[in-house]
């Protein structure tokens, strides 16, 4: 249900963050996931009749490539929500729960590869090396592509995530191609398991990074870019302010921090022109815009005296 819309209205003033994300371009998401969808279901039968593991796990990215951008795509539909009576924030924050969902199942997907790998070198198993070859030289291809359309939206958390997942698809369509020539010219069959070992390991920095910055933001931390003691001691600053408690710093999406707190004036009637200041100040050194203060009479805390 929406609600009224002069609720969320933001007046002259305000700030300018609209809680909805329409500025995502979802044409980058959907060039990306039809590209993956093409070449998944053929990479996915070539890895099970050639029996390689490096092609195998090359084709499970390509399935979780294709799971991770439809998520993302899906979630930049929904950020492009308007706030409603029950979301007052909006959507923006799915944005960051696909990125972490993405992160997941990336961690998944890695460790069905490295019990694999390390099953296969104590068994080793036959590789049609030819097959997995041009299979594979097919999949950088298409890889390569993707990510270049992916690259162009480098400001949404939840694109790089999926761009994670598909410079994993990468690497793995590399180490099966070296795989391939590896067993067609030599017949050694672990390193199929071997390189299927390295690129998984190798894997799991960007999948951290990218399940430490949209748990961040999940959880509400203060955006990496503020320094939350250096921002108090700034606002304590400010002509006319005595102290500030109850402080708190957040993103609302991605890139959007917002503050709220009280701040203790020794007068009232000086609050406007404190106000402004503060504004300025935010915007100018921690890049904050969306700001919510209640001011209070210095040492009558537990007292509000006014609120904006």
């Amino acid at each position: 249900m929406n609600a009224p819309s002069h609720l969320h209205a933001h007046l002259k003033g305000d700030a300018k963050y609209r809680h909805q994300r329409a500025d995502r371009s979802l044409s980058i998401l959907a060039w990306a996931l039809g590209l993956t969808l093409l070449f998944a279901g053929v990479e996915v039968g070539a890895g099970f009749m050639s029996n390689s593991l490096a092609l195998i796990s090359d084709a499970g990215h390509m399935v979780t490539d294709a799971a991770s951008l439809g998520l993302a795509l899906f979630a930049q539909l929904i950020a492009r929500r308007p706030p409603s009576s029950r979301y007052s924030f909006g959507f923006g924050r799915a944005e960051a729960l696909a990125a972490f969902v993405n992160g997941l199942v990336m961690l998944l997907v890695v460790g069905w590869i490295v019990f694999e790998a390390v099953h296969r070198f104590t068994a080793p198993q036959p590789v049609a090396g030819g097959t997995v070859f041009v299979v594979a030289a097919i999949g950088l291809v298409v890889n390569l592509i993707v990510a270049w359309v992916l690259s162009k939206d480098r400001d949404s958390m939840n694109t790089r995530a999926a761009l994670v997942h598909v410079l994993g698809d990468m690497l793995g369509s590399v180490a099966a191609l070296i795989a391939g020539a590896v067993i067609y010219y030599t017949g050694w069959m672990q390193i199929d398991p071997l390189l299927s070992l390295i690129v998984s390991l190798l894997l799991l920095k960007s999948t951290y990074g990218i399940l430490r910055e949209s748990g961040h933001h999940l959880m509400e931390g203060v955006p990496e870019h503020i320094d939350y003691l250096q921002l108090g001691a700034d606002l304590e600053q400010v002509d006319g302010v005595v102290s500030v408690h109850d402080l708190h710093v957040w993103d609302m999406s991605p890139g959007e921090p917002a503050l709220i707190g009280h701040v203790e004036v020794a007068d009232l009637q000086h609050w406007p022109r404190v106000l402004k200041a503060i504004r300025i100040m935010l915007l100018e050194r921690h890049r904050i815009d969306h700001v919510t203060l209640q001011a209070e009479v210095a040492g009558r805390q537990g007292r509000p005296a006014g609120h904006i």
